[in-house]
């Protein structure tokens, strides 16, 4: 039990339009390795998705993220961000960077300080966007997503996945990060999921900065943009990985 104690936690947060439950796959095998494990989810989305209000933006769901772990009390965190869940780690790293042993991004967005998602996919995703929740989503809201879009193509997974995304404020990928100095300066490894074929050039900026910054250890997995769903085990080993990579404070 003393050397379990001694294993960081990690911390999983989830992508856009998903929740926490994306990563139980993930969650219990790092749970069987020995690492206590959150999968926080945000505010508005998932199991939450009746708290979804248009006034839901990107400092919602960075406050959401301190407050884990603040009242949970996490200290030496692998914290593990998904997709547009890295523009929420950048923000709050500010706030919990102390707290935090490395910093892992998985196919995920990096703001620059000031920086929006929308900023980071371009004016025509962008534009596709608000046109979508112009038609789907009275005007504030992007509607669940399908798993197909995300690489997901196991029908099984397929109907888990849609039966769980959910709507998510527009808002939020509007917002523009605060202070992401603090994430950039600390120590981080990226993954790029390789069989992403729509996502590429939506992470384009967050694949090159990271490639070419020293302080980011950059692994290739073989799969898809939601790993965690349909590559557990090798996502986990890379994951497991990443904690020795930093030697502990």
């Amino acid at each position: 039990m003393a050397q379990n104690q001694r294993r960081p936690p990690f911390v999983l947060l989830h992508g856009g339009r998903h929740g926490g439950w994306c990563w139980r796959r993930v969650a219990r095998l790092l749970r069987a390795a020995g690492h206590e494990v959150y999968a926080p989810t945000l505010t508005g989305l998932g199991e939450r998705s009746h708290l979804l209000h248009p006034d839901i933006g990107l400092q919602v769901h960075v406050q959401d993220l301190v407050g884990v772990f603040e009242f949970e009390d996490i200290e030496q965190a692998v914290l593990v961000a998904h997709s547009y869940g890295g523009a929420v780690a950048g923000a709050a790293m500010e706030h919990i960077g102390r707290r935090v042993r490395i910093l892992v991004h998985l196919d995920a967005h990096m703001p620059r300080t000031g920086e929006s998602v929308f900023d980071l996919i371009g004016p025509d995703r962008a534009a596709q966007m608000v046109a979508l929740a112009d038609a789907h989503g009275e005007g504030w809201f992007l509607p669940p997503s399908d798993a197909s879009s995300y690489g997901v193509s196991d029908p099984a997974d397929v109907a888990w996945v849609n039966s769980r995304t959910t709507a998510q404020p527009l808002k939020t990928y509007r917002d523009p990060a605060g202070s992401t100095e603090r994430a950039w300066a600390w120590p981080g490894m990226y993954i790029e999921c390789v069989r992403s074929p729509t996502w590429p050039k939506l992470l384009e900026r967050a694949r090159e900065r990271s490639a070419r910054d020293d302080r980011f250890h950059y692994r290739r997995l073989d799969a898809v943009h939601d790993a965690m769903v349909t590559a557990p085990e090798a996502l986990t080993s890379l994951l497991l990985e990443s904690v020795d990579l930093v030697a502990p404070t």
